[in-house]
């Protein structure tokens, strides 16, 4: 008779950090999802949890060919589990794309250049000035700032960043801070299960996405995240 892969006892003791409990709800999630799921369930919680509820070895598995998934689960990884088409899934994760925060050490896609004027915080919709109690953290990142009104004022222009050239960490806090996205957020797929024949089949991310850097690399205009399915 086949061995049961169900209501098995997880052990947390080498799993550290946050409470047990914590640990064991996430476990838990992601087992149920794996015997039956609708629509689709993102997890994105800590890999080394993930990893446990799906089970390391073929001994600790919850079912059959989930210890090679568990084994992908490095870095940042997250799980989909879906009752829709794998094409489907292919063809929306490789169509999606969000702007975002550029951080300390990727590439600038485009020099920024703040104007003479008051320094405008251009994620508001309209952009507004920054408030008085702003400009010593503006100060600390590199502007040369004057009070004017109350308001924090360039008497020159500044650039921010050259394109083409790495970002220090202050130039990427500084645009964060301003409002300016110049990185681009993707999700590859890195390898589909299938809860019927227990298979594991390892998927090729989008040319333009790498997967060695975790969004940190050379390239500097992608932030990537991989979604194991």
């Amino acid at each position: 008779m086949p061995r049961s892969k169900r209501s098995k006892l997880v052990s947390l003791t080498q799993v550290s950090k946050k409470t047990r409990e914590h640990k064991n709800a996430l476990i838990e999630e992601v087992q149920a999802n794996a015997d039956k799921y609708s629509s689709a369930r993102i997890f994105f919680g800590r890999g080394a949890v993930m990893a446990k509820g799906l089970g390391t070895t073929p001994e600790e598995e919850h079912k059959t060919g989930l210890h090679k998934l568990a084994q992908l689960i490095k870095g940042q990884v997250g799980l989909l589990f879906t009752d829709s088409e794998p094409s489907e899934v292919t063809e929306w994760f490789d169509d999606f794309k969000q702007p975002e925060f550029a951080r300390a050490g990727n590439i600038a896609t485009r020099t920024v250049i703040l104007p003479v004027g008051p320094v405008m915080q251009r994620h508001s919709d309209p952009p507004e000035p920054f408030p008085h109690n702003e400009d010593p953290q503006l100060r600390k990142l590199g502007l040369t700032t004057t009070m004017n009104r109350g308001v924090p004022t360039l008497n020159a222009p500044h650039k921010i960043c050259e394109k083409g050239k790495p970002l220090t960490a202050e130039q990427a806090q500084l645009l964060k801070l301003i409002g300016e996205r110049l990185a681009v957020f993707r999700v590859a797929l890195l390898a589909r299960w299938d809860s019927a024949s227990g298979e594991l089949t390892q998927m090729d991310p989008p040319a333009d996405i790498s997967l060695e850097s975790e969004g940190t690399g050379s390239e500097g205009d992608e932030e990537d995240a991989v979604m194991s399915e």
